[in-house]
């Protein structure tokens, strides 16, 4: 059973520092894409930092670009969301997703992604 497990999420001040971690487990080989959404309450799942292999991207969304950065190990099995200065507007919980095999959809909608791990918080006061 293919599973995501999230690490890392908590409470900051503004203008703080987070890493949040990703570790895939139960298939073989280098999933196609990993990468992070987020949901605030009240508000829809938006996509925040995405990895594909083989592709010219990360891609961020545009409120995260020059704050976050995201990274994946050369095994494909995990991903990590390093988020400098944050912001209030950054508190969510954070999710984790991940596909084996190539992406059937865009990467910034939620339904691309056929995995998702069970979330951290990141709460992120003024």
């Amino acid at each position: 059973q293919v599973e995501l497990l999230e690490s890392g999420g908590g409470s900051v001040q503004a203008g703080g520092s987070l890493r949040l971690s990703c570790r895939a487990s139960g298939w073989s080989g280098a999933a196609h894409s990993m990468g992070w959404f987020r949901q605030a309450p009240g508000k829809e799942r938006e996509a925040v930092a995405v990895m594909l292999r083989g592709s010219s991207g990360p891609y961020y969304t545009d409120s995260v670009r020059g704050r976050f950065i995201i990274t994946r190990d050369n095994a494909g099995k995990t991903v990590d969301l390093q988020m400098d200065s944050l912001k209030p507007e950054d508190t969510a919980m954070y999710y984790c997703v991940a596909n084996r095999y190539p992406n059937r959809g865009n990467w910034y909608l939620p339904g691309t992604y056929g995995t998702w791990g069970q979330g951290t918080q990141v709460t992120v006061s003024s």
